[in-house]
């Protein structure tokens, strides 16, 4: 994938969905390897690390250069090291399992330090995680934020990178999980390195990691995460508000017909594992997609792989009547929506709270950041809301996360 934003479905898909982008000096030290995926579940204590390895080493100046597609971004004042994680956790049913993610130190910084833990956007394939690929622009995100002298964190999740398994994509559950477990592992990994974490964390996350920051945050503010609170949040292009705003647009032309196809597979076919949406795909799949949409997120296909498999709307993907089941939600799994919605209306943030968002947006529509806006202020909530203006998806990200790392960077 590019940095430029051509118009094709593929191109927009991978652009919008995950920001992997040209990155040659984020050159990986080792090559990992995929059979640390296969290490035994056994039960160890949440937050454990099972192996950190070294992938990547970039000066200041290569950090900089590197960062062209986000213009305004602050010098670094650090070089970095990247290291790969493996750490334990929980999946959606609580039983042990492990996940992989990234931590980026600081290079010569040691004492207490501030960490940043950013969460990642939409992605499908397992190998396209910032702990596997060294052109993820995830992984440069994180880096930059290491370059102001903070501790830059960021989990793939469950199910990708070295995780097995299979991502529960938007399973705020898991995604909370895998989160807070990474932070704990982080404490431990840093202080081997003369590193101290200060409690305040500071959060971050681009599209389904918007809506993931929200809900980390929300953990982060209740004491779920040993002693660790949350400092800030700043969560760019979420789908935030699922029911009344993302869902609807993804039927009245708000979003990308394509695109609207590719988001609704992904969360139908990982919701069945944890929902329950269908006995059959074919309650819910139209011939001949019934037979291989499952098969196309089982981890192993690229984005590009996947839009090229499924039809180029969501009304020749579903049957009739399950098309109607998405339209107008009811039973289990109306309330898991309802409950997955819950991240901007059950809990009053403490500390400031920043969305951004793109008028020009057809992957998540901006009004998912107005919505959740005026949730968290009914409840007294300092909430910001930042339009980036006539931008796309992707764009919203390159747009706002310069002023993020700017602003994170006074809190190093």
């Amino acid at each position: 994938m590019t940095s430029r934003l051509t118009k094709t479905v593929a191109a927009t898909l991978a652009t919008a969905a995950l920001l992997t982008f040209p990155l040659s000096a984020f050159g990986a030290v080792d090559q990992p390897s995929l059979s640390e995926a296969a290490v035994s579940r056994v039960h160890a204590p949440r937050g454990a690390l099972v192996s950190a390895v070294p992938i990547a080493q970039l000066s200041a100046a290569q950090l900089d250069a590197a960062a062209t597609d986000f213009p305004g971004a602050p010098k670094s004042a650090y070089g970095v090291t990247a290291y790969r994680v493996v750490y334990r956790t929980i999946d959606h049913d609580n039983r042990p399992t492990t996940a992989s993610g990234i931590i980026v130190l600081p290079n010569g910084r040691r004492g207490a330090l501030t960490v940043v833990e950013y969460l990642h956007g939409t992605n499908p394939t397992k190998a396209a995680a910032a702990s596997v690929d060294p052109a993820s622009t995830d992984g440069l995100v994180t880096a930059l934020f290491a370059g102001q002298g903070l501790v830059g964190v960021a989990p793939d999740y469950l199910g990708l990178g070295l995780g097995p398994g299979r991502h529960p994509y938007v399973d705020t559950k898991t995604e909370t999980t895998a989160s807070a477990d990474l932070l704990l592992a982080a404490r431990t990994f840093a202080a081997r390195h003369g590193v101290v974490l200060r409690r305040d964390v500071l959060v971050t996350g681009f599209s389904q990691g918007g809506r993931a920051s929200v809900a980390f945050g929300r953990a982060l503010s209740r004491g779920e995460v040993g002693p660790f609170r949350l400092g800030e949040i700043r969560a760019v292009a979420g789908p935030y508000d699922l029911l009344r705003t993302e869902l609807p647009a993804a039927f009245d032309g708000r979003l990308l017909a394509p695109t609207a196809s590719f988001y609704l597979a992904y969360l139908v076919t990982a919701w069945d594992r944890t929902v329950g949406m269908y006995d059959d795909p074919s309650e819910a799949f139209q011939a001949p997609y019934a037979s291989t949409v499952e098969g196309l997120f089982d981890g192993s296909h690229t984005d590009q792989e996947i839009v090229a498999g499924l039809p180029d709307s969501p009304e020749k993907l579903f049957t009739p009547a399950f098309l109607q089941r998405l339209k107008h939600p009811e039973g289990r799994f109306l309330r898991a929506i309802q409950s997955a919605d819950q991240i901007c209306r059950d809990w009053t943030p403490r500390v400031p709270v920043h969305l951004y968002s793109g008028t020009k947006d057809t992957d998540v529509v901006a009004a998912n950041a107005d919505v959740c806006a005026a949730s968290l202020r009914s409840r007294s909530a300092e909430v910001t809301v930042h339009s980036m203006g006539p931008v796309d998806h992707a764009g919203t990200a390159f747009a706002a996360y310069p002023e993020i790392i700017r602003a994170y960077a006074r809190r190093a």
